[in-house]
């Protein structure tokens, strides 16, 4: 049978879809015709909800603070002149009874079609007693009365004027990063090690070069003048800690047993002893003559970055990268 004869015989199956334009302008045509007369109580509500969502928040906010405290509350009742009545006693002739209104918020219901009202909970009631709040005569300060009071302006203390000091000199002359500085017991120079290895003398009235000492192959960390015998004494990263002659400008004694870069060291202000501190985390103690390795001082766990002696207990104080400072007597050698 050909396909003639087919559409000829059987009735067609095929649906016509309708036009969506068509159907879109039908259903904004229900819709307004729907919430044609809505608009109006739209805006009503959303005016309405504005209104309470203003009363609600204004009574928390003020709710506990609407009447004024018993003491305020009798030294503004004193006859001070003719004064206009305020609205809130215009509004409720009896509102003296229950105190002073500071803040009257509007209500978020009318008063005709407001029901009677929930009480207040028995411990808000408790509290505000206890803390002064409500109007009654013959109550003590409270803590609200006495953040009201006036309290004195409060004045901060001016630190008295010192003039700037000024810049005397700039001293250069090393190639390297300066380091360490340590002056004459005397006053009379001062040394400077560097990163160039060199330590220098300088004169300390006229900032001249006097003398450059050279030995040390490595950053120069650490110098010392002693004020009981003319040697320098001087530290670096290449382990050496050099003891110079200041009447021959020579090193005479070397200080060997760090096992790592040396980057401090002190001279006993009474012992003949030398205090050594490096990156292997160690203060080390040595006899200045004999060249000795006293003590060994051990407990920090990383390079102890600085060393300090005196006279009096403790005798050497140490400040390491770990975060800690120790100080030891040189007798018991262990921390206190």
């Amino acid at each position: 049978m050909s396909v003639a004869a087919q559409e000829q015989s059987g009735p067609s199956t095929q649906h016509t879809l309708p036009n969506l334009a068509d159907l879109v302008k039908a259903g904004t045509k229900r819709t307004r015709v729907v919430y044609a007369g809505e608009g109006a109580s739209i805006d009503d509500g959303l005016a309405r909800a504005n209104k309470i969502k203003f009363a609600t928040k204004l009574g928390i906010e003020y709710k506990d603070v609407q009447t004024l405290p018993p003491i305020l509350q009798s030294q503004t009742a004193g006859p001070a002149g003719p004064k206009r009545p305020s609205q809130a006693a215009i509004a409720a002739p009896g509102a003296a009874a229950a105190g002073v209104k500071l803040i009257g918020g509007p209500e978020a219901r009318s008063t005709s079609s407001s029901g009677p009202q929930a009480p207040e909970p028995q411990a808000l009631v408790k509290f505000r007693h206890q803390q002064g709040y409500a109007a009654q005569g013959g109550q003590a300060g409270s803590r609200l009365s006495q953040a009201l009071m006036r309290k004195k302006e409060a004045r901060e203390i001016k630190p008295e004027y010192h003039p700037q000091w000024k810049l005397s000199r700039v001293i250069s002359g090393h190639m390297g990063w300066v380091r360490a500085v340590a002056v004459d017991p005397g006053n009379q120079w001062f040394a400077t090690g560097a990163g160039d290895r060199v330590v220098k003398i300088w004169d300390l009235a006229s900032g001249e070069l006097k003398l450059s000492l050279t030995g040390h192959i490595s950053t120069i960390r650490g110098l010392a003048v002693s004020d009981r015998h003319p040697y320098l004494f001087s530290c670096a990263e290449d382990k050496m800690v050099k003891c110079w002659d200041l009447e021959t400008n020579k090193v005479i004694r070397h200080y060997h047993g760090h096992y790592s870069g040396v980057y401090s060291l002190s001279v006993h202000p009474t012992l003949d002893v030398l205090v050594t501190a490096g990156r292997d985390a160690a203060v080390r103690v040595w006899d200045m003559r004999t060249r000795a390795n006293v003590y060994t001082l051990t407990g920090h766990t990383s390079t102890v970055a600085d060393v300090k002696t005196q006279d009096s207990d403790p005798q050497i104080i140490s400040g390491s990268m770990d975060s800690t400072v120790r100080y030891v007597h040189p007798l018991f050698s262990s921390p206190f």
